[in-house]
């Protein structure tokens, strides 16, 4: 495993981290198995674990704290979010007071069994909030209740207006072969000294063919939600069906190449209920891809 900085937060993280959300938190999904997953990825060189107080209905973050429950954290970084949480029946409910957000991530430390939040970031904020809670931010910071803070946010205008923010120490972005145009927004982050996450650096798998994806019941889930919610994701993602016939490496592998080779960034998050795909996607750090690779991929990207 290769390990990056992440900007100047004085932090350095494995350059792939493991995201502890969607299935991997539901309790449909064996415990065992979820926390086998981690323990596995610490074991392999991972020191990122990124989650979110509202992932997988509220269960994500605590089945996490027990997965670190008598392991060293000192060498990890553990993110988490605020600003969102389970309102019960499936919904997701926003609260970006400053009251919610401390209490969120003071809830966190207990969920978690932590002493500080290695990364607290508010959980999809307009830049009026950020702007707004930029107080409460520097406050837990210098509680110790959070060693660096940022956001992550699909809004490319809200992340280029927190580049320009000095509070804010880490962006994470949806940086894939399906978004090249965060390229520039990227490379302004790190030029600012920030720490760059790419979330969904696999594009959710939709590089793939849906049908073959389908093996267990946590595919089913996942198919389901991209017909309802990705339907244009997946149409973009036939273009780049090549990068599962590769014969030096996997799709998933490729994909997360290229993400990792944009210098920006710092790591890339992803997500995994199977030991075998933890594996192949943890084998990416340190690969390289060819030029005509690139090429390739540059060429469905227009």
């Amino acid at each position: 495993m290769r390990y990056r900085d992440l900007g100047r937060t004085g932090l350095r993280v494995s350059e792939l981290g493991f995201g502890c959300a969607s299935w991997w938190g539901k309790p449909r999904f064996e415990e065992r198995t979820a926390l086998g997953l981690v323990h596995e990825a610490i074991d392999l060189g991972v020191t990122l674990f990124d989650t979110g107080a509202s992932y997988s209905a509220g269960e994500a973050e605590p089945r996490l704290g027990r997965a670190l429950k008598g392991r060293d954290t000192s060498q990890l970084v553990i993110a988490t979010k605020a600003g969102t949480y389970h309102a019960g029946g499936g919904r997701i409910a926003r609260d970006m007071s400053p009251s919610a957000i401390v209490a969120s991530a003071e809830r966190s430390l207990v969920n978690l069994g932590l002493d500080a939040l290695g990364l607290l970031q508010l959980h999809g904020p307009s830049a009026a909030e950020l702007d707004a809670l930029l107080p409460t931010l520097e406050s837990l910071k210098a509680r110790g209740v959070a060693r660096a803070v940022g956001l992550n946010s699909f809004d490319p205008l809200v992340i280029e207006h927190a580049v320009g923010l000095p509070q804010v120490d880490v962006v994470m972005v949806d940086y894939n072969v399906l978004r090249p145009e965060r390229e520039p927004l990227i490379a302004r982050a790190a030029a600012g000294g920030k720490g760059v996450l790419a979330g969904m650096p696999l594009a959710m798998g939709h590089t793939r063919p849906l049908l073959a994806r389908l093996k267990g019941p946590q595919d089913i889930w996942y198919a389901a939600r991209a017909l309802a919610k990705h339907r244009g994701e997946l149409a973009k993602g036939r273009r780049f069906s090549f990068l599962h016939d590769l014969p030096e490496m996997t799709g998933a592998q490729a994909a997360l190449a290229y993400v990792l080779s944009n210098p920006g960034v710092s790591a890339a998050v992803f997500g995994a209920t199977r030991s075998g795909h933890l594996r192949e996607n943890i084998a990416a750090s340190g690969l390289a891809l060819s030029a005509d690779l690139i090429s390739r991929i540059r060429a469905a990207q227009q």
